[in-house]
């Protein structure tokens, strides 16, 4: 047979597969059965499976068979403009953070999970409370971060923003006031629109959330809660050292407040350490005290009748099949397992059996490692690559906030960065407007880097980029 005939057989092939008529995971016959049912000969058919192999298709396991291989997904950013040609497609937002061997690791906890009868059971709808053994796999986890959780105050929500969304939702009624960071995780101002709730932005220092603040709110009209980061808060970064924190549940106590700890991106600092200052260097990297230092107790252990902590599994392992954690208080467990079920925000059976296993198998805690690691070398490339400007970061986290140079603006920096390809996020994204303002709040020139998703050396290229544009003038960005 001609080789255009072979390759006319595999185009054929591609086409079921990308039209969906074969799916990712599907097993391809035998090269046998394959030259049979076309009716070729067998070394046809192996010339066929090798060329869907070569374009990245199908891939063969010993002993198994050929399967259709999963997509690979192009890290395409979603641009403010459209890139120039020959650009580089890099997506700076968005922080999926993902090793190499976890594919492997996860896979190995999922097998026995295939089974009919543990499938049947997974695939059962399951409560807030979800199981004795994810209670008690979920508290050892949650032991890593420094807070003793007895299991049975756990509840499940299918993310962090639900686990978030449900919180907020238990703890403050619509039409109140909700003291947050005056930059904050996004999502939570999306979560309190939906929800009602009135923001209230509270200033920060090198330390975090500064208590002053908190009381200066509380007492021009009454707060119902905080929603803070104490630990690598994003976007800045800045991890709360254990003296403000206890001055923080001082002043929960003091006021009659409620908290909501944000624990989900606690897991890359687990120890403490110092931070990264301007210009890549160690040292504060937010004025002349304080600054990035070791991390100290959860909120959550210092002011335990009076805060929820929060926390994920999808930056440990993966966005796709993830669960939330919240801890409430005994008196305020079963308002929050209420609030999960009236939301919908409770975790599937099957995502809660299989972190479960993740949890116990050892797999999860080596992926941590690994990520751990992962986020310490991308660092290393800010510092290499951002070396002069002031970007302020911790050495372990997966994100960098970047004070911008003059005469840039953020807004016109993003759009010169998206036409080479490159998407960053402003710093207006985090802002929060203060009571009775249109729009975001008064917002630093400056935007936050998100360093997980693109590999590398792809990471390298785009932070080099990007310092060869600031270095540069708006005028000279401008296209032609």
């Amino acid at each position: 047979m001609a080789a255009e005939d072979y390759r006319r057989i595999a185009d054929a092939v591609a086409a079921e597969i990308a039209d969906g008529r074969l799916r990712p995971g599907d097993r391809l016959p035998t090269q046998r059965a394959f030259a049979r049912g076309r009716r070729i000969a067998n070394s046809t058919a192996t010339r066929v499976y090798r060329e869907l192999a070569r374009r990245g298709l199908t891939v063969g396991e010993v002993g198994r068979g050929t399967y259709v291989r999963a997509a690979q997904h192009a890290p395409g950013p979603a641009l403010a403009e459209p890139a120039a040609p020959g650009a580089l497609h890099v997506n700076l937002e968005l922080n999926y953070p993902v090793v190499p061997e976890q594919a492997a690791l996860l896979a190995t906890g999922l097998t026995p999970l295939l089974r009919p009868d543990t499938l049947d059971a997974a695939l059962r709808p399951t409560g807030p409370a979800g199981t004795g053994a994810a209670r008690v796999a979920a508290a050892g986890l949650l032991a890593g971060t420094g807070l003793r959780a007895d299991p049975d105050l756990i509840r499940f929500a299918g993310n962090g923003r639900q686990a978030v969304a449900g919180a907020l939702a238990c703890l403050v009624p619509p039409g109140e006031r909700l003291g947050v960071e005056s930059l904050t995780y996004p999502m939570v101002k999306g979560i309190a629109a939906r929800l009602g709730i009135t923001l209230v932005p509270l200033a920060t220092d090198a330390q975090g959330l500064r208590p002053d603040a908190v009381r200066a709110a509380h007492r021009a009209a009454p707060l119902r809660a905080l929603y803070l980061q104490p630990t690598l808060h994003n976007p800045l970064g800045v991890t709360m050292p254990a003296g403000r924190r206890e001055e923080l549940a001082a002043v929960l106590e003091e006021l009659d407040l409620w908290a909501v700890e944000d624990a989900i991106w606690g897991f890359l600092k687990p120890d403490g350490g110092p931070g990264v200052g301007p210009g890549g260097g160690p040292g504060p990297s937010i004025g002349a005290e304080g600054g990035l230092g070791a991390a100290g107790p959860p909120l959550a252990t210092l002011a335990p009748d009076r805060t929820f902590l929060v926390d994920s599994l999808s930056k440990r392992l993966a966005p796709g099949l993830t669960i939330g954690l919240a801890v409430a208080p005994p008196s305020h467990t079963d308002r929050l397992a209420a609030a999960l079920r009236s939301g919908g925000w409770t975790a599937t059976g099957f995502a809660l059996e299989a972190t479960t296993r993740w949890m116990t198998d050892g797999s999860l805690e080596r992926i941590v490692a690994a990520k751990r690691r992962d986020a310490a070398a991308r660092q290393a490339l800010v510092r290499e690559q951002l070396a002069g400007f002031s970007v302020r970061a911790d050495p372990g986290s997966y994100f960098a906030w970047w004070e911008l140079p003059a005469p840039w603006r953020a807004e016109t920096f993003l759009a010169a960065a998206a036409r080479r390809g490159i998407a960053v996020t402003p710093a207006a994204a985090f802002a929060v407007a203060a009571e009775g303002a249109q729009g975001a709040g008064p917002a630093p020139n400056a935007v936050r880097i998100a360093l997980a998703s693109p590999p590398p050396a792809l990471l390298s290229q785009a932070l080099a980029t990007l310092a060869a544009l600031a270095h540069g003038s708006p005028d000279d960005s401008l296209p032609e």
